[in-house]
């Protein structure tokens, strides 16, 4: 277990993951599910410099509509919101916890995503860790990892082949909202 650092053989649209893990952490069924239900989404790692990807991809979710609780010991208010030092000091529900952190950070980060009660542990683009994706599975919490979620909201929304990305979805008629 623990944090892979190796480019794994069957590199798939960037992953890190083998194919049969990419089956584990990527099922597109889960992903759409989890981002249909989620209204609350706490952002380990949110920076606030606009900048930053963390920032541009909490600014989509803001402005998709749900709710962005920003984790960042460093700031004070991000996003027009309040941020908080770790997920064991917020105050209210989390559905989603989305981490913009390095991998080596990510167990501490899913043992408190276990403890608040969020329902999805979401490791962004080049975040892996499988021992926090144990935990958090053993925790009954759905796990994505080594995926962005704006790509992947974009990419079901229907919106992402507005701006030239590569969907996988072939068809003459514009792209069906599953959300």
């Amino acid at each position: 277990m623990g944090s892979r650092t190796s480019l794994a053989s069957d590199v798939s649209m960037n992953s890190l993951l083998s194919e049969e893990e990419r089956g584990i952490y990527q099922d597109p069924g889960l992903i759409r599910t989890v981002l249909s239900t989620t209204k609350t989404i706490a952002i380990v790692g949110l920076s606030p410099k606009p900048e930053r990807p963390s920032y541009f991809v909490g600014t989509y979710l803001q402005y998709e509509g749900y709710r962005i609780i920003p984790v960042n010991p460093r700031a004070d208010v991000i996003l027009g919101e309040k941020s908080y030092p770790d997920l064991m000091t917020i105050p209210e529900p989390v559905d989603m916890v989305n981490v913009f952190r390095q991998p080596d950070e990510c167990v501490e980060v899913a043992k408190q995503a276990v403890q608040i009660g969020a329902k999805t542990l979401w490791l962004q683009l080049r975040v892996v860790n499988f021992e926090a994706a144990t935990i958090a599975q053993d925790a009954g919490l759905n796990v994505v990892m080594d995926r962005c979620v704006k790509i992947e909201h974009g990419r079901y929304s229907g919106s992402l082949h507005w701006v030239g990305m590569n969907t996988e979805i072939i068809s003459a008629r514009r792209g069906q909202r599953y959300f």
